[in-house]
């Protein structure tokens, strides 16, 4: 007996339906189950006529053509269901966006709203799967302005869960993020929890929260923020040649950022304190062994880093220099 002849035509169109659809195999298997249910004794015979429907059908994806996919998923996921499945279909939208562009351009306000109130979701999963969609999306020119309105609730997401799949997805989105004024007080209360990533062992959060605190680097309105931020002793264990090459190239970048910061004229004109234990000290102290790690890394087998060492170095032997033209300036001024 063929599979046609076990499931009526109504159970025939869905299986089709959702069989086209690539990432919706498990709630094709759903409705393959409901249809026969009642005819277990003929598993082997409905396994040959499942295999032979699903070979009359095959996934194909058109890029220039919409296929209607990415309009059946967000419609599945407005039913609210559970999660397994949301997170499925969260899945399979996020493959749709980059795979068919332009059925995504068409996707209304209301479809990147359904994603984003899934950013409150109970399940940390369905908040991880919901940044990648939005991700997605944020790939679209098109679209940039809309994801904006969610960036105060991936920062705070960021800076207070600690999971290291969430903070890659979360600070991807931030760094493709246009950082507005308004957000600054929200930053800022977030540092801390930027630089505890910073100092954990995985390298991929690491390398996004690294290019995320270069941009805020080069904020002056948040530079005092970062230097004075309280960092782990070992900190300068960063700097070590069993980090990966692009790891170290972004913290080298940003020393660099930060050196130009402090001797920014404007920067200069107050008079700053910092913690014993704060960043600054750990890399432009008086005690700070930062000289020394840079050395060590001079050697280092990938030529992007020995580069970026030296150009660090070049940096902060240039500060130097002007800071004692400076000192000269002032005492001869004085006598």
């Amino acid at each position: 007996m063929r599979m046609e002849n076990l499931l009526d035509p109504n159970i025939r169109r869905n299986v089709l339906f959702f069989i086209t659809g690539a990432g919706t195999a498990y709630l094709a298997y759903k409705v393959i189950k409901s249809g026969i249910a009642g005819c277990l004794q003929k598993q082997d015979t409905c396994s040959k006529g499942m295999a032979y429907n699903a070979s009359r059908f095959p996934i194909r994806h058109d890029l220039k053509k919409k296929s209607g996919e990415l309009t059946r998923l967000l419609s599945l996921l407005k039913q609210q269901p559970d999660s397994f499945t949301k997170g499925m279909l969260l899945h399979g939208i996020t493959r749709c966006i980059y795979l068919v562009e332009c059925e995504a351009k068409s996707c209304t306000d209301e479809d990147i709203n359904l994603i984003g109130s899934l950013l409150n979701d109970e399940e940390k999963g369905i908040k991880i799967q919901a940044l990648n969609a939005l991700n997605a999306f944020a790939t679209l020119e098109l679209k940039q302005h809309k994801i904006q309105e969610f960036v105060p609730r991936v920062i705070e997401l960021v800076t207070t869960i600690w999971d290291s799949d969430l903070h890659i997805a979360g600070l991807k989105m931030l760094n493709a993020a246009i950082l507005e004024d308004h957000l600054f007080m929200l930053l800022r209360r977030g540092i801390p929890s930027f630089m505890e990533i910073l100092q954990a062992k995985n390298n991929l959060a690491q390398l996004q929260v690294l290019k995320f605190l270069i941009t805020l680097s080069q904020k002056e309105e948040l530079l005092y923020d970062i230097l004075n931020c309280q960092v782990f002793p070992d900190f300068l264990n960063l700097f070590s040649t069993q980090l990966p090459g692009n790891v170290l190239c972004h913290m080298l970048i940003l020393v660099q950022c930060l050196n130009l910061g402090i001797n920014n004229p404007q920067y200069q004109s107050v008079s700053w304190e910092y913690n014993e234990e704060s960043l600054y000290e750990a890399l432009f102290g008086q005690d700070s062994r930062l000289p020394s790690k840079l050395l060590s890394l001079i050697l280092h087998p990938e030529e992007n880093v020995q580069r970026q060492v030296c150009q660090v170095i070049f940096c902060l032997e240039q500060s130097k220099s002007d800071d004692n033209i400076s000192e000269l300036q002032t005492s001869s001024s004085s006598t």
